[in-house]
C-alpha cells in the first residue's frame, strides 16, 4: 500500500469497507439470505429451507446451468482465438489501420447488447446461414459480446512484450512460426487465460442478448432466473443466482491457478 502510517492505513481499510459493504458485499448477502428464506415480510427473513437449492441443482434448473457452461467455455475459446489471431493481426498493421481495427472490435460492446442479439438475429435467420432457433445462435452471440474483452486484453499484452525475445530466436534461425507458437504465445499465456477468465464470466451473466435468440432446448440459468423472479418466485431465482455465482467463481478461481503458474514459468 502507497499508505505508511497505521492511521492511515486504518483509514483507509475503513473507506474500503465504508464502500464496498452497501455496494457489493450487501446486495450478494441479501441474495443468499434470500435463498435459504421461506417468506420476507419484515427487515429480516424468517424461516429457513434448503429446499430451494434442491430445486436448483435438479431438473431444468441443472440443465439450464451445464446449458450456461457449456455457451460460456464455448464461446470464450471462440472469443479467445479470433481476439488474439486479430490482436496479432493488429500488431503489424500501422498506427491508423490498428485504430479502425479497435474500433471495430469494440463496436460490439459500445451498444447495448440487445442491439447485438437483434442484430445476430437479423443476420442469420435466412439461408445460406440459417442459425436461428439453434444453440449456435446463442454461442455466436456471446462470441460476439466478449471479442471484444479478449483482443484488448491480448493488444495490451502485445505493447508489454519485449521484442528482444523474438530477435533472439529470429536471429538464431527460427521460423516465424516457429517464434510465434514457441516464444510469442507462451509469453502471452498469462493475458490469455485472463482474458478467457473475463470471457467466461461475461458470458455466463448475459441475459439481454440471450432473451432474444435462445430456442426453447437451449435456455441459460440467467433466463431461468429472470423468468423466476418475472413469476414471483424470488427466493428460487435467489438459489437460482448462487448457483450461478459459485459455479462461475469456483471456474475462475481454476483460470486464476492456471494464470499464477503460466506467470511463473
Amino acid at each position: 500500500m502507497l499508505v505508511h502510517s497505521r492511521k492511515g492505513k486504518w483509514a483507509v481499510w475503513g473507506l474500503f469497507l465504508l464502500l464496498f459493504l452497501p455496494l457489493f458485499a450487501l446486495p450478494l448477502l441479501v441474495i443468499l439470505a434470500a435463498s435459504f428464506a421461506t417468506n420476507w415480510s419484515g427487515a429480516f427473513p424468517s424461516g429457513f429451507t434448503a429446499g430451494h437449492y434442491t430445486a436448483a441443482t435438479r431438473g431444468e434448473s441443472l440443465q439450464a446451468l451445464t446449458t450456461s457452461l457449456v455457451t460460456a467455455v464455448t464461446a470464450s475459446v471462440l472469443a479467445l482465438v479470433v481476439g488474439t489471431w486479430a490482436a496479432l493481426a493488429a500488431a503489424a498493421l500501422g498506427k491508423r489501420r490498428r485504430r479502425l481495427l479497435d474500433a471495430l472490435f469494440m463496436l460490439p460492446v459500445a451498444v447495448p447488447s440487445v442491439v447485438v442479439g437483434l442484430a445476430v438475429l437479423v443476420a442469420f435467420s435466412k439461408p445460406p446461414m440459417l442459425l436461428n432457433g439453434t444453440r449456435w445462435i446463442v454461442i455466436l452471440a456471446h462470441a460476439v459480446l466478449v471479442t471484444a474483452f479478449a483482443y484488448q486484453s491480448v493488444s495490451a499484452a502485445l505493447l508489454r512484450l519485449d521484442p528482444a525475445y523474438e530477435q533472439a530466436a529470429a536471429s538464431l534461425g527460427a521460423r516465424p512460426s516457429y517464434v510465434l507458437w514457441r516464444v510469442r504465445l507462451p509469453l502471452l499465456l498469462p493475458s490469455l487465460t485472463a482474458a478467457a477468465g473475463l470471457c467466461f464470466a461475461l458470458s455466463m451473466g448475459e441475459l439481454s442478448a440471450t432473451m432474444m435468440l435462445y430456442p426453447p432446448d437451449w435456455t441459460p440459468l440467467p433466463v431461468q432466473i429472470f423468468a423466476a423472479t418475472d413469476r414471483g418466485a424470488l427466493f428460487t431465482g435467489s438459489a437460482l443466482a448462487v448457483v450461478l455465482m459459485t459455479a462461475t467463481l469456483l471456474v475462475l478461481l481454476a483460470v486464476s491457478r492456471v494464470r499464477t503458474k503460466a506467470s511463473y514459468r
